[in-house]
Formats: C-alpha cells, structure tokens, sequence
C-alpha cells in the first residue's frame, strides 16, 4: 500500500484525481470484457479464436485516455483492449466475436478483425507487422493534408524481429511522420521469449537508436506512467517533432490464445496497473475516490442476461471408438 501522503500528493499532480479514476474505470471494463470472452469461449460461443490481453490494460487505458478525438489506432490481431478502449461498446466487440449481426463488422471480421472508423480504430491485423506501414500512411496523410491527428500503432515484441517493423520506422523517420509505434512486450512471442532470439536485451528500445530515434522503455503495467510518456509522444507529434518509439514492459496472463494458459505463474513483480491506481486513489481520502469503487460496480456492463463471470459449465468428456 502506498504511503497516504505520498498518495494524496500523487492524486494531486499532473494527472489529476478525474483522469486517473478515468484509468481505474477504463482498465476495469477493459478486464471484466476480456474476462467476459474468456468465458464465452469456453461455453463455445466465440466462433474461432481469440487472442486475449488480460494482464496488458494498462497500456490501451493508458494512450486511449491521453488521445485526443480524430486520432488513429492501429492494432495487431489481439486488438480488443485498444478497440473497447476508445470507446466502442462491449456488446459491439463481444458481438464480431460470436458472428452476430449486432458486431462491429456484422459477425463477418471475427476477433482479429475489429474495425470502427468512428471511434478511430483503424482496423485489427492478423499478419505480425503488416499494419505498421498502413500506419505510416495514415500518418503520412494528415501530415499532407496539415491535419493534427496522430496515429499510434500497437504491436508485440515478436514484431520487431520482422522486416514491415524496420521499414516502417525507417520511412517515419525520415519524413518525421505524426506516428507512435507502441511495442507490448509481454516477453513472449507466442509459445518463445523474445530473450531468446533477439540480439539485444530491449527488442524495440535498443532498435531506436538506429532511426534516430529516443530510447524510451517503461513500465506497462503502471497506467500513470504510461499515460504520461504518452501525452509527451503525442505533444511531439502534433507539434511535427515526428515519430516516437515506445517499448511497454508488461505481462500477459493468458496464453497465446483462448482457452491456453502460461506454463508458469505471473512474477509478483507483474502487478496489476489498476491496482497501483486505486492505491492511489484510495489512500488520498478524497471524496470521489472513496465511492470508486461503488459506482465502478453501478457502471460495469453486465452484457445483456448475463453477469460478468457467469458458472463456467462442464466440459463434456470426450471419448473415442476405434471403429475395426
């Protein structure tokens, strides 16, 4: 528990009380929807496969907040968190993922594909590392076009290790394009830790140098932190400073994909980021922070008749005969 003075004066700063309970709310649906598709998938609902982002909140609440309306998001196939999180509703995204007609794209794209131009979601990417181009030029053109918006492009840490992730860092640079590129490293590309097949200890920090570009590597899991570095990105960009490189060190708690787990527990050191939030928030004994956690129960979705975290059934067992 963080110290009650240090709290109060952290509530307090730059960020403010309003904003950070804005980070708590955001990675709380952002869980409880991830939570929510897990199990689904496990009743059979979920119609392929789901790549889930439990235990990485942090870093989607933490740059959907600190962006402005008309900026852009690019996503890799485990796009739920960054879609939900600037803004689309649950039953929307939970909608593509079983094919109803009431999903983003009409129960046709699937938890891969997630696409809502309204709200700036410029589409989810099955193919490691090929939306960091198509980034580039939506980048490219507010730049043409004088427009301030900025895209952010989101990707892991296996995606550095691919040819689209120097290309594309290369061309921003050297146009000084309006674009982040977000590395998650979560430590693992797919069932592999990305130590073990890369030269360098930080796959997308120590590759920044070679574009010109700042090393910047934080702690993803700490929503204050990310939401900070990201308000300075974007300021950069939108003043033409040009592209940024962030690496976000963090953790996540499933496996590759639904319904697999990671073969060893998270580190204690992989806290969750919106617990350090609600420490703060706590600790402060502001009047709104006291009841957070109240209207967080009052505002989380419930997904028509379902609750949140409904019984799981049982698996049917299944047999096999051997026919002679």
């Amino acid at each position: 528990m963080l110290d009650k003075a240090a709290a109060k004066n952290a509530v307090n700063d730059d960020i403010g009380e309003a904003t950070r309970l804005e980070l708590y709310r955001s990675q709380v649906n952002l869980r409880e929807s991830e939570q929510r598709a897990y199990d689904l998938f496990l009743q059979n609902l979920v119609k392929g496969t789901s790549h889930l982002s439990l235990g990485q909140e942090a870093v989607a609440a933490g740059f959907a907040v600190a962006m402005k309306k008309g900026d852009l998001s690019f996503c890799t196939y485990r796009g739920h968190a960054h879609t939900l999180a600037r803004g689309v509703p649950v039953e929307k995204v939970l909608g593509e993922l079983m094919q109803r007609d009431n999903g983003l794209m009409r129960g046709k794209g699937g938890s891969m594909h997630l696409m809502s131009t309204e709200h700036g979601v410029m589409g989810s990417y099955a193919i490691i590392g090929a939306h960091l181009p198509i980034a580039c030029g939506a980048a490219w053109r507010a730049q043409y076009k004088g427009d301030k918006d900025v895209t952010t492009c989101f990707f892991g840490d296996g995606t550095t290790n691919i040819g689209a992730f120097h290309e594309a860092l290369n061309f921003a640079a050297v146009w000084k394009l309006p674009v982040i590129f977000v590395c998650e490293n979560n430590l693992y590309m797919e069932y592999t830790p990305i130590a073990d097949v890369t030269a360098v200890p930080s796959p997308a920090g120590d590759r920044a140098s070679a574009y010109g570009l700042e090393k910047i590597v934080i702690d993803g899991n700490d929503a204050d932190v990310v939401y900070r570095t990201a308000q300075k990105a974007y300021e950069k960009a939108r003043a033409g400073g040009g592209p940024s490189l962030i690496e976000c060190l963090t953790y996540r708690y499933s496996g590759i994909r639904a319904p697999t787990r990671r073969s060893t527990a998270p580190r204690a050191s992989w806290r969750n980021g919106k617990s350090a939030i609600r420490s703060r928030s706590i600790a402060s004994g502001s009047s709104s922070s006291a009841s957070a956690t109240t209207s967080l129960r009052r505002s989380t979705p419930t997904f028509g008749a379902w609750s949140i975290r409904p019984p799981r059934p049982a698996r049917p067992r299944r047999t096999h005969r051997w026919k002679s």
